[in-house]
C-alpha cells in the first residue's frame, strides 16, 4: 500500500511542477502586452486552470489505458515515469525552455514500461485502428494519440495563428479606411479587454488538457494496485482508493481524482514560472494586445479540440507556434529565429530523453516482470 500511495504523491508533485512549468503558456502573452500585471494574470490562470481541469476526462483515459499494456505497469513503473518527467521539466524550466510536460510524461511512461517488460517492445501500443466507419482520430495508441497530434497541433497553431492575425489586420485596416478614426491607442484598448477573455480561455483549455494527464496516471496506479492486491488491506475509510477498472468510458475517472489534480495544478500555476514567461512573452516576438488575443485564441482552440478527442497534445507547442504564426503575419523577421531553434530542439529531445530517463531509473531501482 505504501508504494501505491507513493505513486499518488509523486504524481501530484509532477502535477504541481506541471502547473508552474506551464503557467507561461497561459499568461506569457497577457503579461508581455501589459494588459494584466503578473500577479493578476497568475490568479486568472490558476482559476481557469482549476475550472478547465474538471471538464472531460478523455485525455486521462488515453494516458491510463491507451499507450502501454497496463499488465506491465507497476507502481515502480509509474514512479520512474513520473521522475523522468519531473527531471526533464525542471531542467527545461531552469534554462527557460518551454518544453512539453505532456510529452515528458508520455516519454517517461513508455520508457519505464519498456524496462518493466525487460525490453519487450510489444508492450507499447503503437496503434489501434478505429472501428469501421469512425474517423482516424478515434483510434488509439501512440501513433494516433501522440505522434500525429505532435505534428498536426503545431502546424494548426502556426497556420491558424497566421490566418486569424491576417484577418484582424484586414478588419482593422478596413474599419480605419471607412471611418478614419481608428487610432492605434483605441485598437490596443479594445483588444486589451478582449485579451483578458482569451487568456481565460487559454487557462481553461490548458487545465482541460494538462491536468488530465496526471488524473490518468493516478487512476492507472490505483487500478494496478487494486489488481495486485496491494490495496486489499486499506481501512474502510480509504476504500475509495480501490479501483477495479476504468471501464470503457472516459467519464469513469473518480471525481476525487479530478478535484485533487485540479486543485494541485491550480496551486502550481499560482507559483508561476517566470523563466519560461520571459522566453515566450518577450524573447520570441514583440507582442501588442491584438497579437496576444490572436495567439491565445488560436492555441486555446487547438487545445480544446484535442482534449475532446483524448489527445494529450503539448500546450507549449500550441501557444509557441500560435505566437510564431501571429508574428509571421506581422512580418517574418519579427520572429527571433535563434530562440525558435532552441525551443524546437527541446521539443525534439523531450520524448527520447524522458523515455531514456524512465528506462534507466527503472533499470536502477525497479524489478522487471517476467
Amino acid at each position: 500500500m505504501t508504494l501505491v500511495l507513493s505513486v499518488v504523491l509523486v504524481a501530484l508533485i509532477f502535477e504541481y511542477i506541471n502547473g508552474f512549468h506551464d503557467t507561461a503558456n497561459s499568461i506569457a502573452t497577457v503579461v508581455s502586452t501589459k494588459v494584466l500585471t503578473p500577479r493578476m494574470a497568475i490568479v486568472v490562470a490558476a482559476l481557469t486552470n482549476l475550472v478547465g481541469a474538471l471538464f472531460g476526462t478523455a485525455v486521462a483515459k488515453t494516458i491510463s489505458s491507451g499507450l502501454v499494456d497496463s499488465a506491465y505497469v507497476t507502481p515502480q513503473t509509474i514512479i520512474c515515469a513520473l521522475l523522468g518527467g519531473i527531471i526533464w521539466n525542471l531542467i527545461t524550466w531552469w534554462f527557460g525552455l518551454p518544453s512539453s510536460s505532456s510529452h515528458a510524461l508520455v516519454g517517461g511512461l513508455t520508457g519505464a514500461t519498456l524496462a518493466t517488460a525487460s525490453g519487450k517492445w510489444s508492450v507499447l501500443i503503437w496503434s489501434k485502428a478505429p472501428e469501421a466507419g469512425k474517423h482516424w482520430y478515434e483510434g488509439s495508441g501512440i501513433l494516433y494519440k501522440v505522434v500525429v497530434p505532435m505534428v498536426s497541433s503545431p502546424l494548426a497553431g502556426l497556420l491558424l495563428g497566421f490566418a486569424i492575425m491576417s484577418l484582424l489586420y484586414l478588419l482593422i485596416s478596413g474599419l480605419n479606411a471607412l471611418f478614419g478614426w481608428l487610432k492605434p491607442r483605441m485598437v490596443a484598448a479594445v483588444f486589451g479587454k478582449l485579451q483578458i477573455l482569451s487568456a481565460g480561455y487559454m487557462g481553461f483549455s490548458h487545465g482541460m488538457n494538462d491536468a488530465q494527464k496526471t488524473m490518468g496516471i493516478i487512476a492507472l496506479a490505483l487500478v494496478a494496485g487494486t489488481k495486485a492486491g496491494d490495496l486489499s488491506q486499506v481501512p474502510e475509510w480509504l476504500s475509495f482508493l480501490r479501483i477495479e477498472s476504468l471501464g470503457a468510458k472516459s467519464d469513469q475517472i473518480p471525481v476525487w481524482i479530478k478535484v485533487t489534480c485540479a486543485l494541485v495544478m491550480a496551486a502550481g500555476t499560482a507559483a508561476g514560472g517566470w523563466r519560461i514567461i520571459k522566453t515566450l512573452g518577450h524573447k520570441l516576438v514583440k507582442l501588442q494586445p491584438v497579437h496576444g488575443f490572436a495567439a491565445e485564441t488560436t492555441a486555446a482552440t487547438v487545445l480544446s479540440v484535442a482534449a475532446v478527442y483524448g489527445m494529450p497534445v503539448s500546450t507549449t507547442h500550441a501557444i509557441t507556434t500560435s505566437i510564431m504564426g501571429v508574428g509571421a503575419a506581422k512580418r517574418l523577421n519579427a520572429i527571433k529565429w535563434g530562440v525558435v531553434s532552441r525551443i524546437i530542439w527541446a521539443w525534439v529531445l523531450t520524448i527520447p530523453v524522458t523515455g531514456l530517463l524512465g528506462y534507466v531509473l527503472f533499470w536502477m531501482f525497479g524489478t522487471p516482470l517476467k
